[in-house]
């Protein structure tokens, strides 16, 4: 396994937030990356789940925007949450336990990372209203918008017992 600080030619993926502010990259490949589905990166991200990338420390650098970051510490958790001071988005979660990583939200990467969310965290506070790959179909007179169309023998099965 390479040396995590070693930085000989290495190749780099940037990210940034939603108004461009703050700007990062990391080496490539990434160490590796999950979803998060605990309810601290729910409430973080106002998303059914976070999806993380993680890199060392060393491997990571903030290219832009540095005095603009915002940093709130959760003291009982032991972890640390930065975003951008400007427009919100969050971009890194940091534990005590693990001093030599960083974690970014995948979605402020411009391209590949190197690594694929194979790993679920807190799969165990899995949410019953998240998508989990049901069939989607156009929401006729609405351009890009899809929607879970019920299904109508379940719809006719739940008339009959009701009648």
């Amino acid at each position: 396994m390479p040396n995590p600080s070693a930085r000989s030619n290495a190749a780099q993926v940037a990210g940034q937030c939603l108004c461009g502010t703050v700007r990062f990259e990391i080496d490539y490949p990434a160490r590796w990356a999950w979803h998060d589905h605990g309810r601290a990166s729910r409430l973080a991200h106002g998303a059914a789940y976070a999806t993380y990338v993680g890199s060392w420390r060393k491997r990571f650098r903030i290219t832009a925007g540095k005095r603009d970051i915002a940093r709130y510490e959760d003291k009982a958790a032991g972890a640390a949450r930065s975003f951008c001071r400007r427009c919100g988005t969050p971009l890194l979660y940091e534990r005590a336990r693990a001093p030599h990583m960083v974690n970014i939200p995948r979605a402020l990467f411009v391209s590949r990372t190197g690594r694929q969310p194979l790993y679920h965290v807190a799969i165990d506070e899995f949410q019953d209203w998240a998508y989990t790959g049901e069939r989607l179909v156009p929401l006729k007179g609405f351009p890009g918008i899809v929607w879970e169309r019920p299904n109508r023998k379940k719809g006719l099965d739940r008339i009959r017992v009701f009648r």
